[in-house]
């Protein structure tokens, strides 16, 4: 059995399945509670069925795993020949999956280094990579870690929603409170900044918020060498016209991610998000 760190995250990174098998990535599932069930991300609620619930306002929650999920993938991990695991996930302002992650290392038969990467969704899956390839290369726990973290502290996040209400609603807008009282009446551009949800700009229309979000990606990708993520929610066309613009406008592009982001970041934002990961090299 060969010994190996090994990557472990949650399923809020939205990594690619393809990525997930080629780099033995284990993505541990966070909960979607909808009326009285609660549903796995990624194997038991679709963004489809996800949309649709929030679309016809049924009542949706979200909760994080449960210390004995993470224990019990730690252990099947270490058994699988891996020396040391680094757990890397979603912003503790979101959620309180790192805490979970974190009272579950202690137990665990191998060392665990668990991260508040700070990001979500692809800027927290880009992190997942980063650390993968450096174990892959022969690098320590302290060096996939280290990796991730050089890799989150380039990534940067922007979204447009067609309105903050759902994100009222989950308490997740943090600096945008000052926004509510006018909140609807704007279409609100928004960035992960210290692992919070901040507003970088308001917009008028929807045309013009996505067509800002365009040049501010661009702009963030420059000439360097970067990977880039689109995400939506039940705006798959708005995601794929916003890829190719930028395909054409990022000469440094190395790889660019199109997908639609699971139940649990689609409950906070809502159907219409429109997001893109801006990750340089």
């Amino acid at each position: 059995m060969s010994r190996h760190v090994a990557i472990v995250t949650d399923s809020t990174a939205y990594l690619p399945r393809a990525a997930i098998e080629r780099h033995h990535i284990t993505a541990v599932p966070l909960t979607v509670v909808l009326g009285d069930q609660a549903l796995e991300e990624g194997t038991e609620i679709s963004a489809r069925s996800l949309a649709q619930a929030l679309q016809k306002r049924r009542p949706v929650t979200t909760s994080r795993p449960s210390p004995a999920t993470f224990a019990e993938t730690y252990r099947k991990v270490a058994a699988s020949g891996a020396s040391g695991i680094v757990s890397l996930h979603l912003s503790s302002e979101f959620s309180g999956t790192y805490d979970a992650a974190v009272l579950a290392a202690k137990e665990a038969p191998v060392p665990v280094r668990v991260v508040d990467t700070g990001m979500v969704a692809m800027a927290l899956g880009f992190c997942a990579l980063a650390a993968a390839e450096t174990a892959e290369a022969g690098g320590d726990v302290d060096e996939a870690v280290a990796a991730a973290e050089k890799r989150a502290a380039g990534t940067s996040a922007y979204f447009y929603v067609d309105t903050l209400d759902y994100l009222r609603r989950g308490g997740r807008i943090g600096a945008t409170q000052a926004l509510l009282g006018s909140a609807l009446a704007v279409k609100p551009l928004l960035q992960l900044a210290d692992g919070r949800i901040e507003l970088r700009e308001k917009v008028r229309t929807a045309s013009k918020a996505i067509a800002r979000l365009e040049e501010i990606a661009a702009e963030r990708a420059g000439e360097g060498q970067v990977d880039v993520a689109v995400h939506h929610l039940a705006a798959a066309e708005r995601a794929e016209a916003l890829a190719q613009r930028l395909r054409e406008r990022v000469p440094g592009l190395s790889e660019l991610h199109v997908s639609e982001v699971g139940a649990v970041i689609g409950a906070h934002t809502g159907p219409g998000l429109l997001g893109v990961v801006v990750s340089p090299r």
